[in-house]
């Protein structure tokens, strides 16, 4: 049996933030090797790992598997962002 993916501390507090701002926000943490959630707004998507700003930096690092999926992503001309506030997820999808 799979174990639970782990959730950042800061990730509920995101996901309703940007839910407040109209944003359809697709919780994918259970998919393995994958980002943890893909936003919509104004007509745009946006994958975001989140990671907790709060942690040391050595904590911020993507695991192996998330390495993998930026990588995919990036080699179809897409963008993986990787937010460790609601100030940075906030700027990502209002640029």
């Amino acid at each position: 049996m799979r174990r639970a993916a782990k959730v950042d501390a800061n990730q509920s507090s995101i996901v309703k933030a940007l839910r407040a701002m109209g944003a359809c926000v697709i919780l994918t943490a259970q998919l393995k090797n994958a980002f943890d959630i893909l936003v919509i707004f104004d007509g745009r998507y946006f994958l975001m790992e989140i990671k907790d700003g709060t942690k040391p930096k050595s904590a911020h690092k993507l695991t192996e598997g998330e390495e993998k999926c930026r990588a995919c992503v990036e080699r179809a001309k897409g963008l993986y962002h990787v937010v460790k506030s609601l100030d940075e997820a906030i700027e990502i999808i209002q640029a």
